[in-house]
């Protein structure tokens, strides 16, 4: 504590220390001068200023104050309070540049140009498949080396959709024949194939541990299990045209459907009926908002409640929707269908626009690394583009061995 009469209120003026005649010319002075301002000549104006600097020795000020208390021990040194020059502020990050071209470029003669089959998918081993009419091949992206896995013959195919399963080894095949085909990509050799699924071709598929989802042109997607002998075992029923779209969440919780009727349902897997015979499942939601067909679904990869849907050429919207709610978060018109367009999320900023394709993107898949994008399109191209940069190794996905031996086990039913 300090003797208030020593140190005084710093906030109040203290007249004792005041020079009264002083402050009386200061407050009077500027005033006259002001007044006389018009008729006073540069010579006058030169003296006025020398004589008040001489007698007030350059003070300006009329209050006067006592002078700050003492600084407590213990103050930090002021080196930490001054702002930090340009030297000692931390570098900005330099903003990636974003390839807007391809960094290879494979032949894919023979693709089908149809907007609602599914014939590209990129696995965990990092190969990537894709069917060019009745034939898929495997094109493994780390020594680019391809294969042939299958032609189907004619009167089956052509090949309407491709899924890996989780562990990257094994592959489903749909068919327009409405077949389905399970492949050992390890041994070349067919594990079994599913009948009688649906009524025409099956243009999406999607895998949830040893379920293999399928939608087909006939409205229905339906849960196989590919260790049972009878393995329809679910059956969704909403869609009254072709299923294009199949997105199990990453929790595997929730099933994300689009059809060519420009609906999105939403399925929940606690609430779907293990016993066939009592019905068809009902949905947990379901969105109508978008004009046209919705083939592109994707599960955001940090909040397990949103979803991305894409529509068709009469609508060419992105929508995002909140799961558990129901409600549409945000809807952008990106203008067109066709163009490869590089999107910031939240802000939905466009970064880039991918040149090179010639004619309508058809499918997409992303690498296990998450770094590069696969596109197929009509100009019979496949393209690859490092848009994301490199990543984290991908985990290992869960109950792999499992999956290895129910799926082999499999083939013992054909």
């Amino acid at each position: 504590n300090y003797d208030s009469c020593c140190i005084g209120d710093r906030f109040i003026p203290d007249r004792s220390a005041m020079d009264m005649d002083m402050a009386y010319y200061l407050l009077t002075e500027p005033k006259k001068g002001k007044e006389n301002e018009a008729v006073v000549s540069p010579a006058k104006e030169a003296y006025r200023r020398l004589l008040a600097e001489k007698l007030l020795g350059s003070r300006t000020r009329i209050l006067a104050f006592r002078n700050k208390p003492p600084e407590p021990e213990g103050m930090l040194p002021q080196i930490l309070f001054e702002t930090p020059t340009s030297s000692q502020t931390k570098p900005t990050k330099q903003r990636r540049k974003i390839p807007q071209f391809a960094e290879r470029t494979l032949d894919a003669p023979g693709v089908v140009d149809d907007y609602y089959l599914n014939m590209l998918d990129w696995g965990s081993k990092n190969v990537v498949s894709v069917a060019l009419e009745n034939t898929l091949y495997l094109w493994n992206a780390s020594d680019s080396s391809t294969s042939e896995l299958v032609t189907v013959d004619a009167d089956y195919g052509p090949i309407t959709s491709v899924s890996w399963a989780c562990e990257g080894q094994h592959i489903a095949v749909g068919l327009n024949s409405s077949d389905i085909q399970l492949w050992d990509t390890s041994s070349n050799r067919m594990l079994r194939t599913l009948r009688g699924v649906h009524e025409s071709r099956v243009g999406s598929l999607a895998w949830n541990s040893s379920i293999l989802t399928t939608g087909g042109m006939d409205g229905k997607i339906v849960n196989n299990d590919v260790r049972m002998r009878s393995h329809m075992v679910q059956t969704y029923r909403g869609h009254e045209a072709e299923v294009c779209g199949l997105r199990w969440s990453g929790s595997l919780q929730q099933l994300a459907s689009g059809g060519n009727d420009n609906l999105v349902h939403i399925w929940d897997a606690s609430m779907a009926s293990s016993n066939p015979s009592v019905g068809y499942n009902r949905w947990l939601h379901r969105f109508s908002d978008h004009l046209s067909a919705v083939k592109a679904l994707a599960w955001c990869p940090f909040q397990s409640n949103l979803l991305a849907s894409g529509g068709g050429g009469n609508d060419r919207c992105i929508k995002f929707w909140n799961t558990h709610t129901g409600l549409c978060l945000n809807s952008v018109d990106t203008g067109a269908q066709k163009p490869l367009t590089l999107w910031k999320y939240p802000s939905m900023v466009k970064l880039a626009e991918l040149e090179g394709h010639t004619s309508r993107v058809l499918c997409l898949a992303q690498s296990p690394d998450g770094s590069t994008v696969a596109s197929v399109a009509a100009d019979e191209t496949l393209r690859f583009w490092n848009v994301f940069g490199t990543s984290e190794a991908p985990k290992p996905a869960a109950k792999t061995r499992e999956v290895y031996r129910d799926l082999d086990k499999a083939c013992k039913y054909e």
